[in-house]
């Protein structure tokens, strides 16, 4: 089922929560609602759901105006950060609950019910725990079972609120990756709250990134990682060197060190700031015929495939931090307090055009 929403406002006193936001959500896919803490995700999903109202706006559930309806009309399956699950019942008499407290005239038989809870219970690999209770669980074996609580009652769209948040990183790495499979079986159009961009960017067929009850971009994970519409876009997904200075014609100069910015050739002195991410930098020895930042290695961490080098820059003690393969830092043979050069691979400059 598609799912659109139209210039959605909603205001908690003072507070701005959602400033005139419109969306699609495509049928059977699995969108992420990304951003940081405060910036409307939850309360978007809220108002989808029908658990909030919106003080202006609408939204569609396959084309027709479900703004009124209540949450049991829209068929919303909801999965929360902490389960929410009934702990006096077991494993199986929470998967039926939403079976048996269907109304009589939809309502399927025992006989019924058992197939159904059993099939869930196989799908989300709980079947061998049918009888043991919520707090027997691990936290990871809870959150499939919230999940197919959820999935019991057939719904047309199934909302998660940071499902994985309260999970450690392992079990949330393994959940997520079992998610995406389960979608892909099921394809029930999805949407999931995460402040997670690794998450976002492993699971979701498209990523909206929030930033202060706005939408900032939209698009597939490769679009907005390797695209980022706008500074916050680009900060918030992964780690980013910053280089503050002057746009002139197709060229940041950056205290002296001038770095192309051919995006920028009508631009005439105009303050700007350059983005690279880690990967995106050169590193190489200090010579004094080299182009690039002048730099000294403060830390260098080399376990696993990749170096992680931090660098303090020579002209203004700016922490640049890059990262190179673990074989091109042993054939440099790099040392802790030398000097180096480093050079952007990939530069991208965002310019304050009211300056």
């Amino acid at each position: 089922m598609a799912i659109e929403v139209r210039n959605i406002n909603k205001r908690f006193g003072n507070f701005v929560a959602l400033d005139d936001v419109s969306l699609n959500f495509p049928a059977g896919e699995l969108t992420a609602l990304l951003g940081p803490s405060g910036c409307g995700k939850t309360t978007l999903l809220r108002i989808i759901a029908g658990l909030e109202q919106p003080d202006a706006g609408q939204v569609f559930l396959d084309g027709e105006d479900a703004s009124s309806h209540h949450v049991r009309e829209r068929q919303v399956g909801f999965v929360f950060q902490h389960y929410a699950l009934f702990k006096h019942m077991t494993v199986f008499e929470n998967i039926a609950f939403g079976l048996r407290v269907k109304p009589r005239n939809v309502r399927p038989n025992e006989t019924q019910i058992k197939e159904k809870v059993m099939q869930l219970l196989q799908l989300v690999q709980l079947d061998w725990l049918a009888d043991r209770y919520p707090p027997q669980l691990s936290g990871g074996q809870r959150q499939r079972l919230a999940l197919a609580r959820a999935l019991a009652v057939e719904p047309r769209v199934l909302l998660l609120d940071e499902p994985f948040g309260a999970l450690d990183a392992k079990v949330r790495k393994e959940l997520r990756r079992w998610l995406r499979r389960l979608h892909d079986e099921l394809h029930v159009t999805s949407i999931f709250v995460t402040h997670d961009q690794e998450e976002a960017l492993e699971v979701a067929d498209q990523i909206v990134l929030m930033n202060k009850g706005r939408v900032e971009q939209i698009g597939t994970p490769e679009e907005v990682y390797n695209h980022p519409a706008s500074p916050f876009v680009y900060g918030f997904l992964g780690h980013v060197n910053l280089f503050h200075g002057r746009v002139h014609e197709g060229v940041l100069d950056t205290g002296g060190v001038a770095l192309d910015a051919p995006d920028h050739l009508q631009v005439q002195d105009t303050k700007g700031v350059g983005f690279v991410r880690p990967h995106e930098l050169e590193v190489a020895r200090y010579t004094s015929d080299a182009e690039g930042i002048v730099a000294r290695l403060r830390r260098a961490h080399a376990i696993g495939p990749l170096a992680q080098l931090e660098l303090e820059r020579a002209d203004n003690q700016q922490v640049i931090e890059a990262v190179i393969s673990t074989e091109r830092y042993a054939q440099l043979g790099l040392k802790e307090g030398e000097t180096l050069v480093v050079r952007p691979r990939r530069l991208r400059v965002f310019v304050d055009e009211g300056v």
